[in-house]
């Protein structure tokens, strides 16, 4: 996980993302999902690409799965 490898709690990343702690939280927890505007807002308070972000969800999602 980029936050964490970046050794970062979830009130830092919340704190540079001017956000609750609980809305990190609910991210990385699948409560929330993030569309794409937040995702590179997210990507740049990690200093990472969006990109970066991309691989873990091709290889989260079933080949075939359907919407």
């Amino acid at each position: 996980m980029a936050r964490k490898s970046r050794k970062l709690s979830q009130a830092a990343l919340a704190e540079r993302l001017k956000c609750h702690q609980s809305f990190v939280a609910r991210i990385e927890s699948g409560q929330r999902r993030i569309d794409g505007p937040e995702l590179v807002i997210i990507a740049r308070a990690l200093d990472v690409p969006a990109e970066h972000f991309f691989d873990a969800v091709i290889k989260a999602v079933p080949l075939g799965e359907r919407i």
